[in-house]
Order: structure tokens, then sequence, then C-alpha cells
């Protein structure tokens, strides 16, 4: 399964009557990780008003969250989040950092703002295509090391463990959609088993 996600952080400033919002857009792999940046940015601006945010994540991007952080309810985390929506992006945090400049801007004005300055996060960053991933891990002897290695070099595969000795493990990620091809190509060498 294939979605749309950014490629690396990107961040964008909008002033709105003497109020600064400053935008991160950051690819975030899970919620744990989308909540991890938001805290780092709300730790680093620890001295602004407000740090507002919106989450989504899972290829689908069933899995979301927002925060309004002291701003009146709905003018700021569903802004950012709709904004997200809207670029048809996944796997994706968004803090907005608010120094307030002194002039009420309204519930129209902070859901501009807030919108605003998440859309131009997002367009100052690269919006790339990604693949679900699924780790397979095998065991297999030393003396088909040769064989499991002609096998993988002919896949689209990404080695992220490996321990060589009499006995072989690695661990390797392939698109979820093309797994199931690959087990049965491996099962097929003498000795290896998948673990499951």
């Amino acid at each position: 399964m294939e979605y749309l996600t950014l490629q690396s952080p990107a961040k964008a400033v909008v002033r709105e009557k003497m109020s600064r919002f400053i935008a991160f857009a950051m690819p975030a792999a899970d919620p744990d990780e989308a909540r991890s940046l938001i805290a780092d940015i709300a730790n680093q601006y620890h001295d602004a008003r407000h740090v507002c945010w919106a989450y989504r994540c899972g290829p689908d991007g069933s899995l979301w969250q927002v925060n309004d952080n002291g701003e009146p309810s709905g003018t700021a985390g569903r802004p950012i989040l709709g904004q997200i929506r809207s670029a048809g992006i996944t796997n994706v945090a968004i803090a907005v950092v608010r120094y307030f400049g002194g002039i009420k801007l309204g519930t129209s004005g902070l859901i501009t703002a807030y919108s605003q300055a998440a859309q131009q996060a997002i367009e100052a960053g690269e919006i790339v295509t990604a693949c679900v991933m699924q780790p397979i891990t095998f065991t297999f002897p030393y003396l088909a090391m040769n064989s499991v290695q002609r096998l993988i070099k002919s896949w689209p595969t990404r080695i992220t463990a490996q321990d060589f000795n009499n006995t072989c493990t690695i661990t390797l990620e392939i698109r979820a959609d093309r797994a199931e091809e690959l087990k049965a190509r491996l099962a097929d060498i003498d000795g290896l088993s998948l673990n499951t």
C-alpha cells in the first residue's frame, strides 16, 4: 500500500496582526514519534504563548489527534489537521508556535492564521510517495549464505539486522504487498526457517 508523506522536516512563518506563527511540519512514523517531535518543539519554544498541533498517522491516516493548547476550542488543532488532510499526506506531525503580538485575532482570524501556517509549512516541504513496509526475519545455516544473498539481491529489500555465525539470522524490510511472495521464495532454500 502506498501513501503520501513528507520527505523531511519543513518550516514556515506567518505574521498576522503582530502575532507570529512558526509552523513545523515533520515526518512521523507513528503517534509516539509524532508526540515526541511535538514535545521537542514545545520544549524548544517554551517561552511562546501557545504551541498548537495536529498529527495524522497510519497508511490510511486513521490515527490522528489535535490540540488547541489554550487557544479557543477548534481554532488551532483542527485547522492544522485540515491542512494535513487537504494535502493528502499522513505520517506527519505539525506544530505551530504562536508568539502573541498584543492584538486579538478572534476565532476566524485564528483559524485562518493556523491554517495558513500549516499549509505553508507543508508547501515548504517535499511530498513523497512511501510504501507500507513489512519486516521479515529468518535463520539459515551458513552453508546457505550464497543462495540467500543471491535471492535478496534480486529483490527490493533493505536489511535492518544481520548476525552471521554457524546459524545466521537476517531481518529485512520489503514492501508489504510483496512480502508473501518473497517468503515463499525464501522457504525454498534448504535449511532456512522463517521466524514468525
